[in-house]
């Protein structure tokens, strides 16, 4: 994916990420990203990095990490998880689909 450094611009790596946020073909992931991306232009260039890290991994692994039944590798720990993490814990959460 290209980023400011290498000649993308951050507004077009943003649309990249909603896109993929959107459109996991996981549903439950679909509508935790989908709500989550709504904070995309709030996030900097390194929480960028790290939702696209997140949006690599396999969907069951994520999904695992998310709702607490697996423990989050290191390599994934990062603040965007954190963030998701607290979308996921919400008492009255508002999925858009």
């Amino acid at each position: 994916m290209s980023n400011a450094n290498d000649g993308g611009s951050l507004e077009t790596r943003r649309k990249q990420l909603l896109f993929r946020c959107q459109r996991r073909g996981f549903k439950e992931l679909d509508l935790i990203f989908g709500a989550f991306a709504e904070h995309l232009h709030a996030l900097n260039s390194d929480e960028l990095e790290q939702l696209d890290l997140l949006l690599k991994a396999p969907d069951d692994d994520v999904y695992g990490w998310l709702r607490g039944y697996e423990a989050v590798p290191a390599r994934y720990a990062s603040p965007v998880f954190d963030k998701l993490k607290a979308l996921c814990n919400r008492k009255s959460p508002a999925w858009t689909v």
